[in-house]
């Protein structure tokens, strides 16, 4: 609960707070890592940091969060946080480095912002912050005892018993426990990250969907191998992984985590991708089959050419293996015969139901323009569920 006093003094700094953040925050990660350079060392990705993707992640998520408060005191937007919760699990946070973001991040507004960061203005923000990690702080202290895991000790050895190239620039990885303990409970739709050492010594961690059905000992990643563009450096974790690991080769994974998860409803189901994105949803998909569901499923894809389209043909017999499951295409260069659509996805024609849970996965644009279309015919907001790989810059629940 913020203090009245508290959120008049934020309603009325929150413009000038939010204009700034993305100045404060890149002071915060440089003054950060500068004292505490171990902090890159296995749980920052130097990628995210490089394009500002994290940067604006955690700017995004501070004006949310205090957006929230202003318009009700008295409740939290558990949505937003939670999604935060399961990207923190997924490189072993601990609550501890609270303390440290807060020291680094009060340092860089009050440099920022200069005179204007008055006691009473500090006092109502530090209010904020603390708000946010101390719930912060009590999700992953749940998680990580749902998990059966001490907090941080996230990472185990799995071996690679399978690699396959699914597309020139795709690979899977099918991995099991080396350790021969059981494999840790996973739902659909989750993640895992993946934390290699560099050239340099300094290991790297992303996050990669489960992208086969979660229920047994074995494992799948599918890896598309990022290529920088706009000046952003090539991904590390992805072009290593496509260069270097083969079978039999060990890889250090982290305990499943994700938010957005398959449900156990019996009402219809849409899986919408676009891209790499697939790969959520064929894990979804894979655990339907697997469960012998009944329900209503809809598989939407948009990719560039069928080549180009990683485990189409698993999704076809995936979708051929359910009652109720039909699938649709679209491809900007479809192949002749191919039966696809032509284009970018348009939701014209393709019946919706309006009671249907949706799973979007994919590019920001995508994943905005295929909401906007599902809300105009009738699917509510609170059923229309997304993920994003990497930091989060799309907060439409906090919007």
């Amino acid at each position: 609960m913020l203090s009245a006093e508290s959120a008049a003094v934020v309603r009325a700094t929150l413009p000038a707070v939010g204009g700034a953040l993305d100045e404060i925050t890149a002071r915060f990660y440089g003054a950060m890592f500068q004292a505490h350079p171990e902090l890159l060392d296995g749980m920052f990705n130097r990628g995210n940091q490089a394009s500002g993707a994290q940067r604006q992640a955690l700017a995004g998520s501070i004006a949310g969060f205090a957006t929230a408060l202003l318009a009700d005191p008295d409740a939290r937007p558990d949505a937003l946080l939670a999604r935060i919760a399961h990207k923190h699990i997924a490189v072993g946070v601990t609550d501890d480095q609270y303390t440290i973001v807060h020291k680094y991040l009060f340092g860089a507004i009050a440099e920022v912002l200069g005179d204007a960061v008055t006691p009473e203005v500090a006092a109502a923000w530090d209010e904020v912050y603390w708000l946010m990690a101390g719930a912060l702080i009590a999700m992953e202290a749940r998680l990580y005892q749902e998990a059966g895991l001490e907090a941080g000790d996230i990472w185990r050895p799995w071996t690679v018993v399978e690699r396959r190239a699914e597309t020139p620039d795709v690979v899977s990885l099918v991995v099991r426990p080396a350790d021969g303990e059981p494999a840790p409970a996973a739902r659909a739709g989750q993640y895992v990250s993946v934390r290699l050492p560099m050239a340099d010594g300094v290991r790297q961690v992303r996050q990669y969907s489960l992208s086969s059905d979660p229920g047994g000992e074995l494992r799948r990643i599918t890896v598309k191998r990022v290529a920088g563009t706009d000046g952003a450096p090539d991904g590390e974790v992805s072009n290593l992984l496509h260069a270097s690991v083969r079978v039999g080769d060990e890889l250090t994974l982290s305990t499943p985590c994700g938010d957005i998860v398959l449900d156990d409803a019996d009402t219809p189901v849409i899986l919408a991708s676009a891209g790499i994105g697939c790969t959520p949803m064929v894990g979804m998909l894979a655990r339907l089959a697997a469960t012998g569901s009944t329900r209503p499923v809809l598989v939407l894809h948009a990719d560039t050419a069928p080549a180009e389209h990683a485990l189409r043909a698993e999704t076809e017999e995936l979708v051929e293996s359910l009652h109720e499951a039909t699938a649709e295409f679209w491809y900007e260069r479809p192949d002749a015969g191919s039966g696809a659509r032509t284009g970018l996805m348009d939701l014209e024609g393709v019946h919706i139901p309006a009671d249907a849970t949706v799973y979007l996965c994919g590019p920001l644009p995508f994943m905005r323009g295929v909401r906007s279309a599902l809300l105009e015919r009738g699917v509510a907001a609170r059923a229309i569920r997304y993920e994003v790989f990497g930091p989060d810059l799309w907060l439409p629940d906090a919007s």
